[in-house]
């Protein structure tokens, strides 16, 4: 379902200037924090009406205090999706489905969470 991993992407996008959201890391990870990953994962279904997707996102940042901040403020955010149109799509639901948790990364100037999300969507809203 990669039309939710987009609208997520372009919620997180406008309700966190100055953080960068992608959906695959950049080689020179360290040299642009703070950073989101929005990246849909194996799991949820489609009945032909809505569809449910599981999201992660992951926030990195340079310090610990940095990341559950970022993890925090992206939490939120992805709560306020509920009952919201974004990137074109009706979100009808969202639940988490692992709240953000520090998970080591393999590069010492990096912090990382990682939290999963239940999406639940409508068909594409048309203008």
């Amino acid at each position: 379902m990669p039309d939710i991993e987009y609208a997520a992407t372009l919620w997180l996008r406008a309700r966190h200037p100055g953080v960068r959201v992608v959906n695959e890391l950049p080689s020179t990870l360290e040299q642009g924090l703070p950073l989101l990953l929005v990246a849909v994962v194996p799991g949820g279904g489609d009945d032909g009406v809505s569809g449910t997707a599981l999201v992660d996102v992951q926030a990195f940042a340079a310090t610990r205090t940095a990341m559950w901040t970022l993890a925090d403020a992206a939490h939120e955010s992805m709560l306020a999706m509920r009952g919201k149109v974004a990137g074109g799509l009706a979100v009808d639901d969202v639940e988490p489905d692992a709240l953000p948790g520090f998970v080591t990364y393999n590069n010492p100037a990096v912090r990382r969470t990682v939290a999963s999300y239940r999406l639940t969507r409508r068909a594409p809203v048309r203008a």
